[in-house]
């Protein structure tokens, strides 16, 4: 996971015009909200993989998972962003459901010992999503 996030955060720089295209129009200053989402991807994959600091990152996580899932609604809703893109509504209707596994992975990151079922659920969540993200 913390290779996934500290990715994912460095493409906010890289590719920065990309997730601009997908930030709510409500949201001022999108390109600053890129670069501050970035950093706290980065920050969070940083920080998980520490058994010091995997409480923190995990927090951070989930809360950025919380933060940018507006964005994933209006990638549905709006055809301009999906068009920049290139993604079908379906296709950006398939993004949403993928927020609870990583908020679930991150929340079990975040715990010394977790409940058995949350334990079995991110375990087998945990490899389909990786891999759905690594197709985008």
């Amino acid at each position: 996971m913390s290779i996934l996030y500290i990715i994912v955060g460095i493409k906010h720089f890289i590719s920065p015009q990309y997730f601009i295209s997908i930030t709510p129009p409500f949201i001022p200053y999108a390109g600053e909200a890129v670069c501050l989402t970035g950093v706290i991807e980065i920050l969070g994959g940083i920080l998980i993989l520490m058994e010091e600091t995997r409480t923190y990152g995990a927090r951070l996580l989930v809360f950025l998972l919380i933060v940018v899932f507006p964005a994933n609604i209006y990638l549905y809703i709006s055809e301009d962003p999906r068009h920049l893109i290139g993604i079908s509504q379906n296709q950006a209707l398939l993004r949403i459901p993928f927020q609870i596994p990583l908020i679930m992975i991150a929340i079990w990151h975040s715990q010394k010992a977790s409940h058995k079922y949350l334990e079995k659920a991110c375990v087998v969540l945990f490899p389909v999503t990786i891999i759905y993200f690594l197709s985008l």
